[in-house]
């Protein structure tokens, strides 16, 4: 596939943010667009978090070490972004830095959520807004496959009960989001990572795609 110009009224400054729960394939998604369009990633570096199988394998042993360390780590992500010039080229990235709440509130008690707000007030972060959000949602049935299906040996570790609750306030999250333009793909029957014509149709989807709400079904898209 050849790089396509994504920007538009000729600016010259992009910058899209792929979302979802885990196993949703944001990732993946992120990585196939910074190549269709020349673009710079910006990835969590959810790997280096030594406290994470931890946390998969018993959720109560380390959620705060475990929350902790991707606050610090996309705070930095952020800064790094502001001390370069963000806006030089089109960047992809594959998470807002707003979700780091999102699992704050899943994950922490109320004494603990209270103590990581305090600590994130104290850092003070601006992330920038997107100029675009792709929110990918799918079954939990899906997740479940495609997690296993990819092999990591701690998330085999994650529980049906987790993925619900993460699913839904996601789900929350975006049905009040209005920060930026935002693109919900239903992704549960579409492999836009392996499959060529699902990506094709996803990103003429996503060129489409400017300011407001909008909402990519794959199977009403093939009726029409």
């Amino acid at each position: 596939m050849s790089v396509i110009d994504i920007h538009r009224d000729g600016d010259p400054s992009r910058y899209i943010v792929v979302e979802g729960p885990i196993g949703v394939g944001k990732t993946a998604l992120a990585r196939r667009l910074a190549h269709s369009l020349a673009a710079d990633l910006v990835l969590e570096e959810v790997q280096a978090n030594p406290f994470l199988e931890r946390f998969y394998r018993d959720g109560r042993s380390s959620p705060m070490p475990t929350q902790l360390f991707f606050l610090f780590e996309r705070a930095r992500q952020i800064e790094d972004l502001r001390q370069s010039d963000l806006f030089t080229n089109v960047r992809i990235a594959d998470y807002l830095f707003a979700k780091d709440r999102l699992f704050a509130e899943l994950n922490l008690d109320a004494e603990e959520l209270k103590l990581y707000d305090q600590i994130a007030d104290k850092l003070a972060v601006e992330p920038p807004t997107p100029d675009l959000v792709i929110y990918l949602q799918a079954s939990v049935d899906v997740l479940l496959e495609r997690i296993a299906r990819r092999g990591i040996a701690h998330e085999r570790l994650i529980d049906r009960r987790y993925l619900e609750r993460l699913g839904d306030a996601y789900a929350r999250y975006f049905h009040a989001y209005d920060d930026s333009p935002l693109l919900i793909v239903n992704a549960s029957d579409i492999d836009p990572i392996n499959n060529e014509a699902d990506y094709e149709q996803l990103f003429q989807q996503i060129q489409r795609t400017s300011g407001g709400r909008h909402f990519y079904n794959p199977v009403a898209a093939a009726l029409v």
